[in-house]
């Protein structure tokens, strides 16, 4: 018999634990603007002195990463990812991140484990200037399994109007900038899980190190670009950008034009790294599909006129990042041509 809310598998008290344990790291987020305290019905961003300001919104999630973090019980770094895919979105039209909600969904919750996973949304925030305002902590039993969570953010960033990049100033003849990804990022799971699917299993890359597991080099989060490329904004004029997510640069470069241009991008000129290589050693994927389903080392694109690639590169390269010249704009059917 049903003698409590408990009884149904829904458990408040461990719901207000994990608000507990989350509170600490997602206070370190707020900042002046946030105007309400956590708990409130809605949460209160003061905009500030902008002129003309257009707010950028976006939403997105974690997808089958998930199943390695519940796997390998390692929960903090799809947290990171979940604010990645949000605010490289945002950032792509110019807007700095203003701030963060979660959701957080599941069959039976955890509360060391939800405070694992928002510990990493808060990582991601401090990494993009965003503050965490807001989430939803959903417990829900017979509709999750056990052991079962999902993950998804929403963003709003702001930008000036008179520095919004909407691809209208992209033309033939501008070169494209690759900005180097982490590893995956968190697109092309489904594939990525049934290729690599012994999360223990030693690997030496490159790019990761010597003798480390498949599950961390899977788990790497995806990189946040918020930092670097509000930098580079602030001394150039950027045309377009892009993130390149799902379907990779073949889907997305695109995105950042007008429909009669069209990305022209040099097989040669793409560092691909290690672990893209052994994808496709292990599955037997054509190249092309690889590149139509992966960033293959490419997380983020700038669109730029000639002679400021050089300088922007050297800036990069300077903040840490790897960035390289990778093809140009021309007139065309608006499909990336790979040459």
């Amino acid at each position: 018999m049903i003698k409590s809310y408990k009884d149904s598998g829904v458990d408040k008290e461990e719901g207000y634990k994990a608000v507990e344990l989350m509170k600490k790291n997602v206070l370190k987020t707020h900042n002046k603007s946030v105007l309400t305290n956590l708990g409130s019905f809605g949460a209160m961003y003061e905009l500030g002195q902008y002129k003309n300001p257009v707010l950028i919104s976006g939403t997105d999630g974690v997808g089958t990463k998930l199943e390695i973090a519940m796997k390998q019980k390692k929960y903090d770094t799809v947290g990171i990812d979940c604010v990645a895919m949000c605010v490289n979105d945002v950032l792509c039209h110019g807007a700095k991140p203003l701030f963060f909600l979660d959701y957080l969904a599941c069959g039976k919750l955890d509360a060391e484990i939800a405070a694992q996973l928002v510990s990493g949304v808060t990582e991601g925030c401090l990494q993009s200037y965003a503050a965490l305002v807001g989430g939803e902590t959903a417990e829900m039993p017979g509709f999750y399994k056990e052991g079962d969570y999902d993950i998804a953010g929403f963003c709003v960033g702001i930008v000036e109007k008179e520095n919004l990049i909407d691809g209208s100033k992209v033309k033939e003849g501008n070169k494209i900038i690759a900005v180097a990804s982490s590893g995956f990022h968190s697109n092309g799971y489904s594939l990525v899980r049934k290729v690599f699917n012994d999360y223990n299993e030693k690997i030496s890359l490159k790019e990761y190190g010597e003798n480390v597991t498949m599950g961390d080099v899977l788990l790497t989060p995806t990189k946040i670009y918020v930092k670097p490329i509000l930098k580079v904004l602030e001394k150039f004029n950027v045309n377009g950008m892009a993130h390149i997510t799902g379907g990779g640069l073949f889907e997305n470069l695109p995105r950042c034009m007008g429909k009669d241009l069209s990305p022209v991008v040099f097989r040669n000129k793409v560092k691909v790294p290690e672990i893209f290589k052994l994808i496709a050693e292990r599955s037997k994927i054509k190249e092309e599909e690889l590149f139509g389903t992966f960033n293959m080392g490419v997380g983020f694109t700038l669109v730029v006129e000639e002679k400021d690639v050089e300088p922007i590169i050297e800036l990069l390269t300077s903040l840490g990042e790897t960035a390289y010249e990778i093809g140009h704009i021309e007139k065309g059917d608006h499909n990336l041509c790979l040459k």
